[in-house]
């Protein structure tokens, strides 16, 4: 009898045990939750994270150690910045579930990568088996900023539908390098001929038009898209549209009818830049 009393004791320790566990996993959470953090504390977040994800046990020995491993984080990280554009701003996370063998929390994450702003919410799930430690990410939503834009739309959808933060975080480097130098191009021409160029979108569009000051109703567009392919790689697809009076197209019909045709050899002759420019002198020239 008395065993039986002492293991129905022992059940019960152990039962507190594990609700004073929980009860502590959310109260962490709960303190973490919406909390944007410095540069040190996402460093050890990551570190916390990989830990969690690769099963690692051992422990720094010292506060020494544990300095030393902060540093060469902030170097990998601020080397990783550098190559990639991407600044972390800001990581908070949620335990769903937690069993002994699984654990699902919900992360966010916030940053931005050249003028390009992010917000990542997905759910990661971690099972164990046997000492090994499996992980998949789901639920992936993304949120990005300007909104409203053609390009970035289609490249939020296909990163949530593919689900992998590696290809999305791949695919954020190479899309936002060629969303900032369409900006600036944009900018310089703006800022350089104010009286032909005109950005009905702003500097966010992705086209500009060029108004001939002369000629009332004459117009050139140029379409300046941003294509991402299956691979997560970024290519510019630029074109050209026209807008004529008829006065004008009776006098050169020829030659408007094959601009778009000469715009597209001379993007491949001379680039982007010069091809625009080329074109801005010589449609400010018309009459």
């Amino acid at each position: 009898m008395d065993s039986d009393v002492c293991q129905v004791y022992e059940d019960e320790i152990q039962s507190l045990k594990v609700e004073i566990e929980l009860l502590a996993e959310k109260y962490e959470d709960s303190q973490q939750e919406s909390t944007f953090f410095s540069d040190e504390e996402i460093l050890m977040s990551i570190k916390s994270f990989q830990s969690e994800l690769w099963g690692e046990s051992e422990g720094h020995e010292s506060a020494t150690d544990l300095k030393a491993e902060l540093e060469s984080l902030e170097t990998r990280l601020s080397f990783l910045m550098k190559l990639t554009g991407i600044q972390f701003t800001g990581h908070s996370k949620k335990t769903l579930e937690r069993t002994r063998n699984k654990m699902v929390r919900k992360h966010r994450l916030s940053g931005n990568c050249c003028s390009l702003s992010f917000q990542l919410e997905f759910q990661l799930l971690e099972m164990q088996n046997k000492g090994n430690v499996s992980a998949a990410i789901t639920d992936l939503s993304i949120i990005m900023e300007p909104r409203g834009n053609g390009d970035l739309d289609k490249f939020v959808l296909s990163s949530e539908k593919c689900g992998s933060l590696l290809t999305f975080f791949r695919s954020l480097s190479s899309y936002a390098e060629w969303y900032e130098h369409r900006r600036c191009t944009f900018l310089h021409f703006k800022e350089k001929y104010p009286d032909i160029v005109t950005l009905p979108e702003g500097l966010l569009g992705d086209y500009i038009l060029l108004r001939n000051p002369k000629t009332s109703g004459f117009e050139l567009m140029i379409v300046w898209k941003i294509h991402i392919d299956e691979e997560g790689r970024s290519t510019p697809v630029l074109d050209l549209l026209t807008k004529v009076p008829k006065q004008v197209l009776d006098q050169n019909m020829a030659t408007i009818e094959n601009a778009p045709t000469y715009f597209r050899s001379m993007l491949l002759l001379v680039g982007i830049e010069e091809a625009i420019e080329n074109l801005v002198n010589v449609f400010g020239s018309e009459r």
